[in-house]
This record gives structure tokens, sequence and C-alpha cells, in this order.
């Protein structure tokens, strides 16, 4: 029955004509609204009768009064979860039809402008309001009389600016009533207008910011803005409100380290933000129950909003991370937030624990104090690829020579599993998983080599040689010169792999890749010429030969010297601490690296060994 009144409804709206019953059309367009602020299944039935096109077609009328009917039951339809968003974009009339009303009246102009805040969801939907003038359209919404109006006007920015360096970067030139859009921002942060509007206020502000349209260290930003948002995390809110305060501030300050240490010391805020993880409330009352299910609902959003704040905070700073650990029980609370059933609470407290990960000091102490790496190899066994990427981050620092908790990882049978990750379809995922290796391979013994090398597989590793991603190839060079460093180690490698790893240095060092690339390339060259029985891979190699003699030639000095330290490996005799005379093409060579490079590197015979790759922090 109710879609049968639906149907008649709409068919009264496109066609303009009226039933039995006579009705004009404004009052059949209100009763679709009102059928419309019922349950989901009614949002539904109205777009599954198509009465989206009926109520923008009815927008065609003259009527303002119809008009208005129509927006506002359009509105209550395009705000629902459940009301696909594309509809708004299917007709490219539509957006500039819905621009031309703007004008009519206070009520168009909150109704636009909510659905536009409601329906720009993507990048393509920025473009679009964008390109059919949203901003110029706008702007003036922003010191309307209605607050209603200002509000809405106020989310469209928000949504239009965020990630979007095209919009902000107009925003910032914007005038509204001879005033820079920025400052009418700002008064709109001042503690006397709703918390609603200082909040999206501030998201505005920190957007543009973000898009580097205003400086970090701005007065707007640093004495406004981040103080605003600051406040919006504090007791006196209400949840939802702290949520959203905590997210927009980690985005505000995440790349920026001043802005970070400001923060850190504002109203206290590190252990404010502990306050978040004691929701839900312990209550008994009877009276209490909706209490408990509003904390409830909120419960995983302050905890995801907590982590990613803390992230952000403790992102560069050691002092900073130091607080955040001495935070009440906040280890423990990150190991259970590893463990949570929300992949997105998930993700943040892994986030937060790479954040805390960056610190050679709680590497040593809080990490191996609360063995975090259980919880994290669990973690790496079955989560989405965006919880994956940042588990093995933050493994590749728990990997460092200097971490305690190295040990314990290896005997926990990571290496297969790191191994199988360098297979992904994820360019992040499979640099994540080479770095790791690598920095475990970084002065290893020879067993864990081995078994690195055995659970990749000759084939695995080439691929990764080639991998089309420079961050992939470079991190799998980082390992084969991890791999061939120490004169037993690369003999043993280089016997059972040799063939392999000189074909793949050949097609690099013949390839079009950057100097980094080749840089690294014939460091590992160096590396083989270091060892006792690998140089005669390349001694009997008259390619690679002619190749280091043309890199010793290159006008790069890096390539230069790395090719040096090929030709000092080459002849350096180490059990009689002299130069090989050695005949042909290497004693020519040897004339030209004596005349010509010694002057780049005068202490070259002290330095020639196989050197390892640096290890960082992920």
């Amino acid at each position: 029955a109710q879609s049968a009144l639906i149907g008649q409804l709409t068919q009264c709206i496109v066609i303009g004509r009226t039933p039995q019953a006579p009705c004009c059309l404004s009052d059949r367009a209100v009763v679709l609204g009102s059928l419309a602020m019922g349950t989901e299944n009614n949002i539904k039935s109205l777009v599954d009768c198509h009465i989206i096109p009926a109520l923008l077609q009815g927008l065609l009328c003259s009527d303002l009064i119809f008009i208005e009917a129509c927006l506002r039951c359009l509105r209550t339809i395009f705000i629902s979860p459940v009301t696909p968003v594309q509809l708004l974009y299917t007709d490219p009339t539509v957006i500039p039809h819905l621009m031309s009303l703007l004008s009519r009246s206070q009520h168009t102009q909150e109704y636009i402008t909510q659905i536009f805040a409601h329906c720009c969801k993507t990048p393509e939907h920025q473009t679009v309001l964008f390109n059919h003038g949203a901003i110029q359209n706008i702007a003036p919404l922003l010191i309307s009389p209605s607050y209603k109006v200002r509000m809405q006007a106020l989310k469209c920015f928000s949504v239009l600016a965020y990630e979007n360096a095209q919009v902000s970067m107009t925003l910032v030139n914007v005038l509204v009533d001879g005033e820079q859009l920025s400052q009418v921002f700002v008064r709109m942060m001042q503690r006397d207008k709703p918390i609603e509007m200082q909040l999206t206020a501030a998201k505005c502000l920190t957007y543009m910011c973000r898009a580097g349209d205003i400086r970090t260290d701005d007065n707007c930003i640093v004495l406004k803005t981040l103080p605003c948002l600051v406040r919006m995390c504090s007791k006196e809110r209400l949840l939802e409100e702290r949520v959203e305060g905590a997210e927009t501030l980690a985005y505000l300050m995440e790349t920026d380290i001043e802005l970070q240490r400001i923060a850190s010391v504002t109203d206290h805020l590190v252990s404010m933000l502990a306050d978040y993880f004691k929701y839900p409330s312990s209550v008994s009352a009877i009276t209490d129950i909706k209490r408990l299910d509003h904390d409830l609902k909120h419960a995983h959003e302050l905890r995801q909003a907590a982590f990613k704040l803390y992230a952000s905070l403790g992102s560069n700073d050691e002092d900073i991370r130091k607080k955040i650990t001495e935070t009440e029980n906040m280890m423990d609370r990150i190991v259970s937030g590893l463990s949570e059933s929300s992949i997105k609470v998930r993700l943040a407290a892994v986030r937060c624990l790479h954040s805390l990960s960056r610190s050679v000091q709680q590497l040593r102490t809080s990490f191996h104090d609360h063995a975090v790496w259980k919880p994290l190899m669990k973690l790496l066994q079955n989560a989405p690829d965006e919880v994956l990427v940042m588990a093995s981050s933050t493994l590749c620092n728990l990997l460092l020579e200097f971490s305690p908790s190295k040990e314990p990882i290896l005997e926990s049978g990571v290496i297969e599993l790191l191994c199988s990750l360098t297979q992904s379809d994820s360019p992040a995922l499979r640099v994540n998983s080479i770095w790791a290796l690598m920095n475990m391979a970084f002065q290893a013994d020879q067993k864990v080599k081995v078994e690195i090398v055995q659970a990749l597989g000759t084939e695995q590793l080439f691929r990764l040689l080639s991998d089309p991603d420079t961050n992939v190839l470079m991190k799998t060079l980082g390992l084969l010169r991890n791999l061939l460093s120490t004169r037993p180690h690369i003999d043993q490698i280089m016997s059972s792999h040799g063939k392999q790893i000189m074909q793949a240095v050949t097609l690099i060092l013949e390839g079009e890749h950057s100097i980094e690339v080749k840089e690294q390339t014939l460091c590992i060259l160096a590396n083989i010429a270091d060892g006792n029985t690998a140089k005669e891979l390349i001694m009997t190699n008259d390619d690679m030969l002619q190749k280091i003699k043309y890199y010793m030639g290159h006008s790069n000095v890096k390539l230069q010297l790395a090719a040096t330290f090929c030709i000092s490996n080459l002849i350096w005799n180490e059990e009689n601490g002299e130069e090989l005379r050695t005949p042909g093409f290497c004693g020519g060579v040897v004339g030209q690296f004596n005349c010509n490079v010694l002057s780049v590197c005068p202490n070259i015979k002290t330095c020639t060994k196989a050197f390892t790759a640096k290890q960082y922090l992920a």
C-alpha cells in the first residue's frame, strides 16, 4: 500500500496533475517528505520508486513553495545513509540548476547546501561542485542572517576542502564582504559561537593548512585552530565532539613537529586523552541504561580517535613519546587495541605503536617489557592490507639490531611470513616486508641469512629485483647487500646463487635506472669482490669488468666511488695487506685507480670491505 501511494504521488509530481482528491503539488511533496522522515525502509521505497528524478524534475517549476517542498524532501532523502549519493550527479544539468536556486530564499539555501555537504564524498564530486561555482555561490552564505544557512555553508566548505589542493588554494583568495575567508572561519571559532560551528570552522582551516595554503606557523593555526581543537577534546564536550576534535587535531599536526610540540603542552592534552579509554562508564542504576547505550555506541570511536591523536603527537619528538608511554596503562591499552574486534580501532592502535616504535629508548624498554611483538605477530597472520602495511612497518623497527624483541621474533617463524608478504599485490606491503628482512639480515649470523635466502627463493628474489616500484627495488638491493657481508657468508651464498645474482646485477647496470639504484648495485658488486672465492665471478667476467671501468669514469661521483670500491676489493690481498699485481685489464685499471681516484678517497685502502646497507627506522 505504501509503495502504491508513493508511486501515485510520484506520478502526480512528474506530470503535474492531481488525482481524485483535490490537493496542490506542494502538498504531495510535503507528504513524500513526511514519509522520508520515517524508517530507512521508507527511504529505500522512495528511492526504488524513482522519487529522486521526479523531485529533481519538480525543481523546474516556477512556484517557490513547491520548489522548497521538493528540496526539503530531497534533503531528507539524501542525508540518509541508504541513499546512493551518485543519484545527484547522474544528470549533468542538476548541479548548475541547484546553484541557480540558491538565491531564491533562505530555505533553498539551507536545503541545497545541506544536500551538497552530504553528497560530496569523492574527489570527483568535489571537482563537479567546484567547476559549477560552488565556492563563489556559497561563500556569501557564510554571513547569512540565518544560523542554519551559515552552518550548512560552512559544512559545504569543509567537505570541499578536504584533501583538495585546488579548492584550498581558491579559498585562500576568496573575500566575503571584503574580509578574507580564513578570517571569517577564525571568527566562527570564537568561544561564544556554537560548538558545531567552532569545530567545523577549525576543520576548514585544518584542511587549508594541510594543503599548504596556510602556513603551519600562521597565527590562525597556532593561536586559534589548534587551541580550538584541543578544547574539543575536553571532558566537557559531547562524545561525538571529542571524537571529531581529536581526529581533526591528529590530521592537522600529523606532519609538523612544532605543532606536535605545542599541542603536547596545551591543556594537558596527553593526559586528557587517557579519559577516552574510560567508556563505557560503569553504571548500576536502571536510569543510566540510555547513557550506557550511548557510551557503548561511541566507545570504539573514542579509542580510535585517541590512538590516532597519540600517533600524531609522538611521530617525531622523543620527549612526547616518553610522556605518552608514561600515561596510565598506555602500553596495555595499545596491546589490547591490537586485538579489538573493530578493524578501525586495530588500525589506529598499530599506527600508534608504529609512531612509538621510532624511539630507540621505547624499543629497548616499554616494548620489551610489554612483549608487544606477540600481538603484533598475531595481527600479521590475518588482517586487511591497510592494517598489514602499518603492522609490517612497525615490525621493521622491532627487527633493528638493538631491539630486544628481535630474537624472540626470529624464533616465532617470522621469516616465512615476511617472505610470503613479498608476493603481495600492495607495493607498500612488499616494501615493508623486504625492509624487515633487510633489517633482520643486518650483521646476522650465517644461519639466519641462509634461512632468508631459502625461504625467499631465488625466483622471488629476482622478481623483486625487476619490480616496477623503485622503493621495492632499492630495499631488495639493500637486503642483498646485508646478505652479502662477511667473507664466509659472501662465499657461501655466491657459491650456490652466484650465477643468478651476477645476471641480476648485469641487468640493473644495463637498464634505465636511477643513480641511487645503480650505486646500490655497484655496492653489491663491491661486497662480492670482498669474498675470497666469490670475487672470481667478477674477475672471470670481462663484461662485468668493462662495466666497472665505465662507471669509474662516470660523471657522477657516487658511481665513481662505488666502482672504485669494487676495484679496490678485487686487487686487495687481505692476507698480505698489499695490492695484487694483476695482469691484463685489471692491471690497467689499477693505474687509473691509483692516479685518478685516490684523490676522491685518500684512505681507500683502509675502508675497503663489504658494506652492509644502513638500518633505518620505518
